[in-house]
């Protein structure tokens, strides 16, 4: 068994250490894992048969924005172009429709801001973790 993953995570069998004495959080990409925890800055994914270990820069629960920028930027990143994407869109609707003498302008504009938001920063910071590089260590 590699000791270290493709991003270059610590993997540690549950047979070396069968319990996690940590706290469970939500904060953070699960990436299949069953349930993960959070040690001050040491994130650890748990798995059928073993742990997933990386140290972050930032603690997510003491120093958001300096997580959100330094360890997790493909997030930040889709919340800055969803949130410009969905008032742009949803102020274009929301005006056309006004134009029109429309009652529901102002619900038309929210909505469709909020679904064009929420779907540009799901796609944008799915795709760029995705083009994250990968660094597998070759520990032979």
């Amino acid at each position: 068994m590699d000791f270290i993953d493709d991003e270059c995570n610590i993997i540690i069998p549950k047979s070396v250490r069968p319990i996690i004495d940590s706290r469970e959080t939500n904060l953070g990409k699960k990436n299949g894992s069953k349930r993960q925890f959070r040690y001050n800055k040491l994130h650890i994914r748990e798995y059928e048969n073993h742990y997933s270990v990386h140290m972050d820069k930032y603690n997510p629960e003491e120093n958001p924005l300096g997580h959100l920028i330094f360890d997790a930027p493909e997030y930040m990143i889709g919340l800055i172009m969803g949130s410009y994407l969905g008032k742009r869109y949803g102020n274009l609707i929301y005006q056309k429709l006004k134009k029109d003498k429309n009652p529901y302008a102002v619900g038309c504009g929210i909505i469709s801001g909020a679904i064009i938001g929420t779907s540009s920063f799901l796609s944008l910071s799915h795709t760029i973790s995705t083009m994250k590089p990968k660094n597998k260590i070759d520990m032979s």
